[in-house]
């Protein structure tokens, strides 16, 4: 796990005790970061996950055994739009209701203009956007039960455009807007929040050390910032942000207020 620096808030006690999460992609890099977090302060979890199966298994094993019967994965492909009601009906069966929602998965490829294809378009936008909004739809009369949130994982690009990425750009940008369209829909019940990380894990493809210090030096903090801060600011949304609805939290350094 990267950048497993001890997190910021406070983890004694089982401050979400008896919330019920899903997390989408929570098998790896962001999600299991946020599901460990999650999973110490007592909430229970539905970990989503689409092929990683073998990481998926591992951190159920691994949380499960801290805490017995507290984690369920459900396996599942975001672009089947027609099997996410599905996903909703099996996370809330776990535990009887849905508390929380957070759409964290997401593809993330470049697609210069002139060589992206229907096939990745329908993947950036599909995952990015498109599955973020349905599971929010089936899961709205769950969370409006229990006074609930969705927080989605948004990027300093929807704002930024990244060159070279113009469809993720554009899929993020609209998971921006689906955050605010939704606080306005579902409210007052449902409160919808976004986080949106800057230069916190590096893409797991591969980007040169030059790269990275470049990203870095257009912060205002000058040093990257760890998965730690994403998770305590999903925490904040969940947990004390009670009066919060329709934003959009930048944990980035400062990246989105250089020109």
């Amino acid at each position: 796990m990267e950048n497993t620096t001890e997190p910021p808030y406070n983890t004694s006690g089982n401050t979400l005790s008896g919330k019920v999460i899903l997390i989408t992609g929570g098998a790896h890099r962001l999600g299991a970061y946020m599901a460990r977090a999650l999973h110490t302060l007592g909430a229970n979890l539905i970990l989503h996950y689409r092929s990683s199966r073998g990481k998926a298994i591992t951190l159920q094993a691994e949380l499960n055994a801290s805490r017995k019967n507290s984690v369920v994965l459900i396996q599942a492909d975001l672009l089947d739009f027609s099997k996410l009601s599905a996903i909703i009906k099996e996370a809330t069966a776990a535990w009887g209701k849905l508390d929380v929602l957070i759409n964290n998965a997401s593809s993330f490829y470049a697609t210069p203009v002139g060589s992206v294809s229907e096939s990745q378009w329908n993947d950036l936008i599909g995952t990015n956007l498109s599955a973020p909004f349905f599971l929010s739809q089936a899961a709205a009369p769950h969370l409006k039960q229990q006074q609930g949130c969705i927080v989605n994982i948004v990027d300093i690009h929807a704002d930024r455009p990244l060159k070279e990425y113009p469809v993720y750009s554009i899929a993020k940008a609209g998971l921006v807007m689906l955050t605010k369209s939704m606080a306005c829909e579902l409210s007052p019940k449902v409160r919808v929040n976004a986080v949106a990380p800057g230069a916190i894990l590096w893409p797991e493809t591969k980007i040169d050390e030059v790269t990275k210090q470049r990203i870095i030096s257009r912060t205002f903090l000058k040093r990257r910032g760890g998965p730690d801060n994403i998770a305590s600011a999903v925490l904040f949304l969940i947990r004390d942000g009670t009066y919060t609805t329709g934003h959009v939290i930048n944990v980035d350094g400062g990246r989105s207020l250089n020109s």
